[in-house]
């Protein structure tokens, strides 16, 4: 393949990268990445070394995960051609070697786990506050407003969601769309409303949602939309201020019982792979989904607390509020 190439060198080339933002998994529609992802035009750089020689580039605040998410094309000048398989198999190449030395740079940087439950305050919802405190870990709470005024049991669980400095409140919609997601979302502005309605009766702090149903996320550069049903309404959410996230690894439940599908050791396995691969949403940042009811027996509390204890002792995963995501490097 070298000699294919170093022609091209040799009568003086230029190899033009050409940039495009797109995500390392799913769907993600930026107002980059809705430019074709091998056309988008940034900064033309002459040869990847380049770039990597620059110290006042390297140091830029996200850096790393830009580099991530850059597939590699190179541009050829026509009067030097090449065969366009030497030039694909050269591109797969140099796009292994980046990915590869960018996951060695962040292997080295500091990694961060949310945990997110969603549908509190319910039943289980006391035992999440108590181990949080016990573990001492930050944790993520997307309410639904109609579940604090069932009880007053469940009054007081959202209370002390609010009174406990470790966990945050977010939105998750007042009705939670009643389970019937496609009838909630044919109406994108009643479904806003819910989620207004929500924030107010709820007093809540962080213009921060989740979509009940949904894995949608928009914040920052970043559009993925799980279906389109759904999407209007998210966009009218982040319009009015909101950031919106979904979920990388779901710690999954029966519906009828709340008892977890996977073990402990399938979910920690999920979130280690996701880390080291760099394949959730943001490298270097995994976000769990779990649900309250899944922690109303002593058997779901000792699941949950046999992960964190898991992540502490094997891991050098600091827990965040969702409101810090994502850290790039």
């Amino acid at each position: 393949m070298w000699k294919a190439i170093r022609p091209i060198f040799n009568l003086g080339a230029v190899l033009v990268t050409t940039i495009s933002f797109v995500s390392c998994q799913g769907n993600i529609n930026t107002s980059a990445a809705s430019l074709h992802p091998d056309t988008t035009e940034v900064d033309s750089i002459v040869g990847l070394s380049d770039i990597e020689s620059k110290d006042t580039v390297k140091h830029q605040k996200g850096y790393l995960t830009k580099r991530w998410r850059t597939p590699v094309h190179i541009q050829l000048d026509t009067l030097n051609p090449i065969s366009r398989d030497s030039l694909a198999r050269y591109e797969k190449a140099e796009r292994r070697r980046v990915r590869d030395s960018v996951r060695q740079e962040l292997d080295k940087l500091p990694k961060h786990v949310y945990f997110t439950f969603d549908d509190g305050p319910l039943i289980g919802s006391s035992a999440i506050d108590s181990i949080s405190k016990a573990r001492n870990i930050k944790i993520n709470a997307f309410l639904v407003g109609r579940h604090a005024n069932m009880s007053k049991r469940l009054k007081r669980d959202l209370q002390r969601y609010k009174d406990n400095p470790l966990v945050e409140c977010y939105n998750h919609s007042y009705t939670h769309g009643k389970n019937r997601f496609t009838m909630f979302y044919s109406n994108p502005v009643s479904a806003y409303e819910d989620f207004e309605k929500n924030e107010l009766d709820l007093e809540l702090k962080h213009k921060i949602a989740r979509l009940p149903g949904r894995n949608i996320w928009i914040y920052d550069d970043v559009r993925r939309i799980d279906l389109k049903s759904g999407a209007s309404t998210a966009d009218m959410l982040y319009t009015n201020g909101y950031k919106i996230y979904g979920w990388d690894v779901e710690w999954r439940i029966y519906a009828a019982s709340g008892k977890p599908i996977q073990s402990v050791n399938e979910i920690y396995t999920r979130i280690r792979n996701y880390m080291a691969n760099k394949s959730s949403m943001e490298p270097n940042n995994v976000v769990l989904l779990m649900h309250d009811d899944m922690f109303q027996t002593k058997k779901g509390q000792q699941l949950l607390s046999s992960l964190i204890d898991t992540i502490q002792t094997t891991t050098d995963y600091k827990f965040e509020f969702i409101r810090d995501y994502p850290f790039r490097y």
